[in-house]
């Protein structure tokens, strides 16, 4: 089969303020603003290679409007709509922003996601801002800590393993590892990837009933040193940090979350493998193995179950996992007399 995607390459988020949004992004992550095209905002990363990685929109909730892949080809791009249509699933061809004609559907659980091929690559960089490196895109940024580039995203669903069979199925990509609870054969997240990275789509559990939620999308920094300096500096400016620093079982990544002023949470990861088996068959892992957090020696804060849009709306106050498999996620090592 024809590989149809090469990589995430960028996220649109809605935020019910965006200039607050775009400035703690320009101040706090260490992003630049590209362009404001009517109400949308683009920014980029000092490292990204294409011209944005991510969209601000107005939006009444914290949410994702879409998630947007490029294709390994043009003839892939063709294939990918042809696939998507066999599928049942309806898509439309638009020009986007620097991406040229791309095709935009929303998947069977409620998420859009679009693809393209064309792209602009950012070569804009001169004078203080070019880079020594001739293959860096622009100089590593001044901010401390700031994300080389956009990592992945992960979404929220209320049926974990035919979410992530379906975009297997369907788009190709490649299931590398899930999450089943150990009281039960519930499957409360999963890890999918387009290339050799341990995922660029993550998978939780979501117990609600508003379709198309996100749980976070994240960034990558190089090194763990650099995670641990972004930990230091986002503490100081007043940013409170969610969970980390850690590292994941799953995929062997440090991690460390935190919330932008719209409360849509953000990671920074570093680490990890790196996997080019073709016939790579995905491990079941369970929270007690410390598949989230391998160390073993925190407890995930209940907010880490949040996903957005709320489940219930704007006045939501009560997520939708059940209260059960809550227990089970954030405290997974109590019956080792670990908790």
């Amino acid at each position: 089969m024809i590989k149809l995607l090469s990589h995430l390459s960028s996220v649109s988020i809605a935020a019910p303020d965006v200039e607050a949004s775009v400035t703690f992004y320009e101040t706090q992550v260490g992003m630049t603003v590209v362009d404001r095209i009517d109400d949308r905002v683009y920014l980029r990363c000092w490292g990204d290679y294409y011209r944005y990685s991510l969209v601000i929109v107005p939006g009444a909730e914290p949410a994702l409007e879409s998630m947007t892949w490029r294709t390994s080809s043009p003839e892939a791009l063709r294939e990918a709509a042809d696939r998507i249509a066999a599928a049942g699933v309806h898509a439309e061809w638009f020009d986007g922003h620097t991406t040229g004609r791309s095709l935009r559907f929303t998947g069977p659980w409620g998420h859009t996601m679009t693809l393209h091929w064309d792209v602009e690559h950012y070569r804009e960089a001169t004078g203080d801002e070019a880079s020594v490196y001739p293959d860096r895109p622009t100089r590593r940024s001044r901010f401390a800590g700031a994300p080389r580039q956009l990592d992945h995203v992960t979404v929220a669903t209320p049926e974990v393993d035919a979410f992530a069979k379906w975009y297997s199925d369907v788009l190709g990509f490649r299931i590398m590892a899930r999450t089943e609870l150990d009281e039960a054969p519930v499957s409360v997240f999963s890890v999918l990837t387009t290339n050799e990275k341990s995922h660029d789509l993550g998978v939780v559990m979501d117990g609600s009933s508003r379709p198309g939620r996100v749980n976070h999308f994240a960034f990558w920094v190089d090194t763990r040193e650099e995670l641990l300096i972004a930990a230091d500096t986002l503490i100081e400016n007043g940013v409170g940090i969610e969970y980390g620093p850690s590292i994941h079982g799953i995929g062997e990544q440090n991690f460390l979350y935190y919330r932008d002023p719209s409360t849509m949470r953000i990671e920074l990861n570093t680490g990890g493998y790196r996997n080019y088996v073709p016939d790579w068959e995905a491990q079941t892992w369970h929270p007690s193995q410390g598949s989230n957090n391998f160390y073993k020696n925190s407890q995930m804060p209940m907010s880490m179950t949040e996903s957005f849009p709320p489940a219930d709306g704007p006045s939501a106050t009560e997520e939708g996992v059940p209260d059960e498999i809550k227990s089970a996620l954030l405290n997974p090592y109590a019956k080792q007399g670990r908790g």
